[in-house]
């Protein structure tokens, strides 16, 4: 029971990682069709931001919330400078620029912090544990199991309740059709958005959490994550991309638990073998768009 409730938590505080990174990918790819291969940068500027701020007497609660507004500024600069520009000419055109992005980012952290990998400050409540029914648990994985259920319940209220929200699901549907009915396209976009970073920002507080140090790659990981998550679920679906990111964390938490320990270097091989045999009889992902 105690082995069945430790792997139901790892799954959880996984799983609501990669359901925040997979819903901030799909929102975007949804109304531009394009898949935001800048989107791991913005945990690297989270995590460069917080590195920065280290030496200033800001409480952790500020430094965090200054770190999430980072992550929040780069993406809607980002699509402001760098996407709307190219937006009508072609989704080649915003690939690459996505492509670009990426690389420039990383770049500049290697030309102006260092190549290096840098410690972040972190409050102590990260690093202590409790003990809940004779087991012993992480704070840090039941904060990230609260923050990311109660921000999926706020962005799951925004959609359903707001009229905002209503446009966002409509330009995810049918983009054009939403343009003609008289809804922005540059504010539905820019919201999108600002949405995408701002989720990115708070899994950047948790990802960064594992590790205590940022570099310049860091986003990779998270990016292919998100990428695979959001196939996963179904990139047509906002559902699909909690849906498959709560299932990639449950193949990987299983894989890292079940393997045995000579085959454990070769995880990622064994989760990707499993991705790919549920996309061969479902092509379209878990959860089909409407």
């Amino acid at each position: 029971m105690n082995e069945a409730i430790r792997f139901i938590v790892d799954v959880a505080s996984l799983g609501s990682l990669y359901a925040l990174m997979a819903l901030g990918l799909v929102l975007v790819y949804g109304i531009l069709r394009l898949v935001n291969f800048a989107y791991g940068e913005l945990i690297m500027i989270a995590g460069y931001t917080l590195y920065l701020l280290s030496g200033s007497p800001l409480p952790w609660l500020v430094m965090a919330a200054c770190a999430v507004v980072a992550a929040l500024a780069a993406s809607v600069l980002t699509e402001r400078v760098a996407f709307r520009p190219v937006r009508e000419k072609s989704l080649t055109a915003m690939l690459i620029t996505s492509f670009a992005v990426s690389t420039l980012f990383q770049n500049a952290a290697l030309l102006f912090i260092s190549p290096r990998a840098r410690l972040v400050p972190l409050p102590d409540l990260f690093s202590e544990s409790i003990v809940i029914g004779g087991m012993l648990f992480f704070v840090r994985e039941l904060l990230a199991i609260v923050v990311s259920i109660s921000m999926l319940v706020l962005f799951t209220a925004l959609l359903n309740r707001t009229v905002l929200g209503i446009a966002l699901r409509a330009a995810a549907d049918n983009f054009r059709m939403t343009r003609m009915l008289g809804v922005p396209a540059n504010l539905v976009i820019g919201v999108a958005f600002a949405i995408s970073g701002f989720l990115a920002g708070i899994v950047a507080l948790f990802w960064l959490g594992r590790t205590a140090s940022v570099m310049p790659g860091i986003g990779l990981e998270p990016l292919i994550v998100a990428f695979v998550a959001t196939v996963l679920g179904g990139m047509q679906s906002l559902v699909g991309a909690v849906v498959g990111g709560y299932v990639l964390a449950l193949m990987t938490v299983g894989i890292n638990t079940f393997l045995p320990q000579a085959l454990v270097d070769y995880r990622q091989a064994f989760t990707f073998s499993l991705v790919i045999l549920i996309l061969l009889f479902r092509p379209e992902g878990l959860v089909r768009g409407k």
